[in-house]
């Protein structure tokens, strides 16, 4: 079960630096059914409820285009996490990990990431399917999802050679 502030055996805080490195712009707000982290899925799932993503002023004009893809990728906040943690017991069995080894939501930063299906944009409004976050969750950005793309990098030395 999905907890709030305890720390479980094996588990391990840290004390928060006393100042941010950077600033982020938060650019809308995710709207889904689930109001308690105790209900909210784990993985958003291709098949879940329809939710919606509104994207504030000055944002809107960057939709342009979007609809051109059928996944996004999106980037979030997850304003109700601890950042505390660094190593943590997930199925508080005891067998403790590091937090860079989990997609525990319990992270220094905590961002949120999830592939969603594009079911429809309508002004500043993106309906999608897939979320896995509260109602009322902070959107950072939205992509296209990097797997709709072939990679471009820079010529590497051997790429041309025959034997």
């Amino acid at each position: 079960m999905v907890r709030e502030n305890e720390i479980r055996d094996g588990e391990s805080a840290v004390a928060l630096p006393p100042r941010y490195d950077a600033e982020v712009y938060f650019i809308g707000r995710i709207r889904t059914p689930w109001d308690s982290r105790l209900l909210t899925p784990r993985q958003g799932r291709a098949d879940g409820p329809i939710c919606h993503i509104e994207i504030f002023e000055p944002w809107v004009a960057a939709l342009e285009g979007i609809g051109q893809f059928a996944r996004l990728e999106v980037l979030y906040w997850l304003h109700l996490s601890r950042r505390d943690l660094v190593r943590q017991s997930p199925a508080n069995d005891v067998t403790a990990r590091g937090t860079f080894s989990l997609r525990s939501p319990v992270r220094p930063n905590p961002i949120g990431t999830q592939i969603v299906e594009l079911v429809g944009v309508e002004g500043s409004f993106l309906t999608v399917r897939g979320m896995d976050c509260l109602d009322g969750t902070p959107l950072i950005d939205i992509k296209p999802d990097r797997t709709l793309f072939t990679p471009i990098a820079p010529p590497q030395p051997g790429d041309f050679e025959t034997g």
